[in-house]
């Protein structure tokens, strides 16, 4: 496995773990609100060393393979839903909000993001430790 796939896995457990403990400690304390934000900082980070070192390799190998182009197309497009809705969260719940509507929109935001990190890891990332030595 490349050093950049191992870190960007590692990142993904990290964003994980985050929020896992935002769930347990909820958006309405100033501790939860720490922890949502630290969150957000790690996610946008993460997010911005994929942009910059995982899809440009990408990218530039989907100029010779059709079905990695097309399957690129299908994560940025995927991606500006999910970006979306994940600012918005992160933008709601920075200073608070309710217990079971935060539950609610914590559990969507959650499931989609796991969704997402799944399909990365087993397939952008595969490919990519594929096409690099």
């Amino acid at each position: 496995m490349s050093k950049l796939i191992d870190e960007l896995k590692k990142e993904h457990t990290r964003i994980t773990t985050t929020l896992n403990k935002v769930e347990k400690i909820g958006a309405f304390s100033k501790k939860g609100q720490e922890v949502l934000l630290s969150a957000k900082s790690t996610l946008l980070s993460h997010l911005k060393k994929e942009d910059e070192q995982l899809y440009p390799v990408l990218r530039e190998s989907a100029k010779k393979d059709t079905a990695l182009k097309r399957t690129l197309d299908m994560f940025a497009k995927d991606m500006e839903e999910i970006s979306k809705s994940v600012l918005e969260f992160f933008d709601k719940y920075s200073e608070g909000g309710s217990g079971m509507e935060f539950a609610v929109d914590y559990g969507r935001f959650f499931a989609a993001l796991s969704s997402r990190i799944r399909r990365e890891e087993d397939i952008l990332y595969a490919k990519y430790n594929e096409i690099t030595p």
